[in-house]
């Protein structure tokens, strides 16, 4: 069973917990506001019910952006208690300058009673039953076979000492069921945790095991091999933790995972935050509708100089790898004469004979890219991410640079900041440099870093420099 099949039931406790307690302190507030601030006798009038059916909504869509519900097992004491206040005071914010502070109070410090009431009062009585939830959400995990199914990558004195160190913590959340050797001498572990096989067989190991995390134990010497094991076990899905002396050579971001027990470092596969991704996938969604609607007077004239440019369709349908490597059509404004790949995949060049003079313009302006909006719509695409490939250009790009897979984890983008910087490629070798900056970008994406490449994006569009 996986993960997301463990998660679901708890999933589904915490949103009782958090209905519930979001109506019980919907009601306790506005009988206080009533009876205690108004000095009025308390009555269920149409706001109040207003408020019973709306205000748990809105409270369990904002939990929901700040990321609660995501890997709830996940979810200790300590982040749920931070989520809670913090969602608290936003939540309450909104609220009183939505709906409160139309209210009229006889004087100004009616208005800070509301809000503190309401704060108070929301945050008691959500954090008190999610404690309480979290406690047996806890317990469970600590039960036999219940815990995170950890697999440890190397079997040398390293990770006979991080097992131990690990088992002996009274606080462990990880069912170990099994390791994997670097090398044939490796299997010190023996007679402790099965033994899984070797590291080259780890892609068959996955295939029949559900691993919820992963324990780097390698020795200093075999830290040339670090990156070959990231990039086989970093999936986006299983957590990844190592030894303190690896973090000045691990790639991307770490953080500690806990103070007492075994010294490790997580690796975090993703930087940008979940609620980020939320609001991310919100805009991708708003700003390619209201793209496709206020710019169909330009699809109309751009499908009518595509049309008149050359025999062809308008509309060029191409297969890409898009996220977690599901193939997708990515749709252009057709921009070369048809039957441009009848030799086989070949990559376009400035001076290319199979683009057509509209072409030429389409591609400086980025026009070309612009049917991509739909792609966007329907959840293939983002406005901003790594160009997508095609798999043949994909399997030579990874032989060279394994890394490339990476960019696979996230959805492909109508722009990138390696777009903005070399645009189309030309060869394989322009493509690895093009991968750098969307390495980088996988390795800083944000809300701002997003708005920054839009805006190059723009510029480029405005003054048709595009490559």
């Amino acid at each position: 069973m996986g993960l997301d099949m463990k998660n679901r039931p708890w999933i589904y406790l915490f949103l009782l917990s958090d209905y519930i307690s979001s109506v019980l302190s919907w009601s306790l507030f506005f009988y206080l506001r009533k009876t205690w601030i108004e000095n009025e006798n308390f009555q269920t009038d149409d706001n109040f019910w207003l408020g019973v059916f709306l205000i748990p909504i809105f409270w369990m869509v904002l939990y929901f952006i700040q990321g609660t519900y995501i890997e709830i097992r996940r979810m200790f004491r300590l982040k749920l208690f931070n989520l809670t206040i913090s969602g608290s005071i936003i939540g309450s914010l909104v609220i009183f300058f939505s709906i409160i502070l139309d209210d009229q109070v006889r004087g100004y410090e009616g208005y800070y009673w509301n809000l503190l009431i309401l704060f108070c009062v929301h945050f008691v009585i959500t954090a008190i039953p999610r404690m309480f939830v979290n406690t047996l959400l806890i317990h469970s995990i600590r039960g036999p076979g219940n815990g995170f199914k950890t697999v440890i990558i190397g079997g040398t004195e390293k990770a006979i000492d991080i097992y131990d160190e690990i088992q002996k913590n009274r606080k462990n959340v990880n069912t170990f069921i099994g390791y994997v050797n670097m090398n044939g001498n490796d299997r010190k572990l023996d007679g402790t945790i099965p033994y899984l096989g070797h590291f080259e067989q780890l892609d068959e190991i996955k295939k029949t095991l559900d691993i919820d995390e992963y324990i780097i134990a390698i020795e200093s010497s075999e830290h040339n091999k670090l990156m070959n094991i990231m990039l086989k076990i970093d999936d986006g899905n299983a957590r990844i933790k190592s030894l303190p002396d690896t973090y000045v050579i691990l790639s991307g971001t770490v953080k500690m995972t806990n103070i007492y027990g075994a010294l490790l470092l997580e690796v975090i596969s993703d930087v940008m935050p979940f609620w980020q991704r939320v609001i991310k996938r919100g805009m991708d969604f708003v700003f390619s509708f209201m793209a496709v609607i206020l710019l169909l007077p330009f699809y109309f004239f751009s499908a009518l100089a595509v049309k008149l440019s050359s025999p062809g369709p308008i509309f060029f349908l191409q297969d890409r790898v898009g996220k977690n490597g599901r193939s997708f059509k990515i749709i252009k404004f057709r921009t070369m004469v048809v039957n441009a790949e009848q030799n086989g995949p070949q990559l376009s060049s400035e001076n290319d004979p199979r683009i057509t003079k509209v072409g030429k313009f389409m591609r400086k302006t980025r026009l070309d890219e612009f049917p991509q909006f739909i792609n966007v719509l329907i959840g293939d695409m983002s406005i901003v991410g790594p160009r997508p490939e095609r798999q043949f250009y994909i399997d030579q790009i990874s032989k060279i640079q394994p890394q490339y897979n990476q960019l696979t984890k996230v959805r492909p983008g109508i722009t990138s900041w390696g777009q903005v910087k070399y645009g189309y490629a030309e060869n394989v070798d322009q493509m690895l440099q093009r991968m750098k900056f969307d390495l980088l970008y996988l390795k800083n994406r944000s809300l701002s870093l997003d708005i920054k490449i839009m805006f190059y994006t723009l510029v480029i569009v405005l003054k048709a420099e595009g490559k």
